[in-house]
Order: structure tokens, then C-alpha cells, then sequence
């Protein structure tokens, strides 16, 4: 879908958020929806007759309508009587469901998956981090830089290091005591884990401290109650794996 990009040893990283299913129904859902986000079906397309995806994926007549009733929940598919099950637009698609999130992730993300991740987070997480400035408790504010403690810990892995970070927004998110901040932490953690496997501040110390030290300033910024403060703040922070994301990009492009 996107390209060659860099990649480190996040590829593997578990979604906690996504819930990745073992059973039968959940890997023809998966091997279904990715397909469909990487555009082996397209758009307007007609999925497979069910014959054909019966035989392809060895499963009963329940198994594959509840993979496809669940596809369709999530904005994917729509079945037509006398036509078949047609992939839907993607302005159709439940772009803040984990699963599809996750599935953009697993495709290969375009510079545009890319470019609409970074804008959703600019147009949500400062204004999270705002709401904390003004309403954390004091315990919120320990959980803060207990997660920037963690960050900052040396000789850490990449996939460790991203785990304290998406806690650390998630944590704002709650503190912001606004349930639809909490509601996009499948974006933010997809956002992050995507920006991290393209290009991570680890094993690189300097760039480790200096991503570390930005997000002390959100929590500086949210402990002194500064609402300014605490959404320039982490603007900076988005911005900052934004540009680290362009120059692999473009890295790659060059290279190419």
C-alpha cells in the first residue's frame, strides 16, 4: 500500500487496543479487511462469491457471515441482494475503529494515512492536553511523570519506549476528564507505533533525551496548570515525529 519504508523492530508490536482475534471468525475478518484497506479489493468492487471463500478459507457458512456482518458494521462492505457483497468508499469506512486503524498499519502506511494521522492528532491532543492543564488531579499529574520516568529510562527497547509513550498521551486523555479524548486512544497509539517503526529516537541518545525532555515539558506545563503552555507543548511533540516521519520518507523517495 505505502511503499518501502523504514522499519525497526516494532513490526510486532501488540495492539492492545485492537482486539486481534484467534478464533476462526477474527482471522477471516482480518484476512478480509486487510485486503480491502490495501486495495487487493477495491473500491466499488464485488468481494468473492462465498463458495470461493469458503473454499479459500476452510471455514462454515456461520463463521464467514459473521466476519462479513462484522465488516460491514465497521463501514467496509454492503451486501446486495442479486449482486454480492460490494466494498464500500472508503468516506464510508469506520476510520476510528481499532481494527481498521490497526489493519492500515499492517497494510503499509501511505504518506496520506500518514499526513491524516498527524492532522487528527494536531486537531485533538493539544486541546487534551489543555483540558489536563486545568483539570488533573494530583494523582493524574504523578501517573504523568511516572510514564516520563519511564521514557527516560537508558538502554530501553524502541517497542518499550513507545509503550510509555502512548500511556503517556492516554494518560492526558484522561486527564482531561473528557470520555471522547479517552475514546481516540486506538488513533494515537496506531499514530505512534506508526511514526516509531518509520523512524524511533532509539537506540539514538540524543534524540531519546531530547523526545523525553519534550514530554517532561507537557507535564511541567499541565502540573503549573498553563493551558497555553500545555498545548504548545505537545504540538511540538506531534510536530516533531511528524518531521522525523517526512525525512525517512523522503529518505526512502531519494533513494528510490
Amino acid at each position: 500500500m505505502g511503499g518501502d519504508l523504514p522499519r525497526n523492530d516494532l513490526t510486532n508490536y501488540d495492539f492492545r487496543t485492537a482486539g486481534h482475534s484467534h478464533t476462526h471468525h477474527g482471522h477471516v475478518m482480518r484476512a478480509l479487511g486487510l485486503r480491502i484497506i490495501s486495495g487487493d479489493y477495491a473500491e466499488n468492487s464485488i468481494l468473492p462469491g462465498d463458495a470461493e471463500l469458503f473454499e479459500r478459507f476452510g471455514v462454515s457458512r456461520t463463521v464467514l457471515r459473521e466476519a462479513l456482518k462484522t465488516l460491514a458494521a465497521k463501514g467496509l462492505i454492503q451486501p446486495r441482494a442479486k449482486i454480492g457483497t460490494r466494498v464500500l468508499e472508503r468516506s464510508h469506512w469506520n476510520l476510528f475503529d481499532p481494527d481498521i486503524l490497526v489493519w492500515h498499519f499492517e497494510a503499509g502506511p501511505t504518506p496520506e494515512f500518514l499526513s491524516s494521522l498527524l492532522e487528527m492528532r494536531l486537531a485533538l491532543e493539544p486541546e487534551a492536553a489543555g483540558l489536563a492543564a486545568r483539570r488533573r488531579t494530583a494523582a493524574q499529574l504523578e501517573i504523568l511523570y511516572k510514564w516520563v520516568d519511564r521514557m527516560g529510562e537508558a538502554g530501553q527497547a524502541a517497542s518499550s519506549f513507545v509503550d510509555s509513550d502512548l500511556q503517556f498521551h492516554i494518560a492526558i486523555a484522561d486527564a482531561s476528564h473528557n470520555p471522547f479524548m479517552r475514546s481516540i486512544s486506538a488513533l494515537i497509539e496506531v499514530a505512534l507505533v506508526t511514526t516509531f517503526t518509520i523512524s524511533s529516537p532509539i537506540p539514538n541518545p540524543e534524540r531519546h533525551s531530547y523526545s523525553v525532555a519534550r514530554h517532561r515539558a507537557i507535564a511541567d506545563a499541565i502540573r503549573d496548570r498553563n493551558v497555553s503552555a500545555a498545548k504548545k507543548a505537545m504540538r511540538g511533540v506531534i510536530e516533531d515525529g511528524a518531521e522525523r516521519v517526512l525525512a525517512a520518507t523522503k529518505g526512502v523517495q531519494n533513494a528510490d
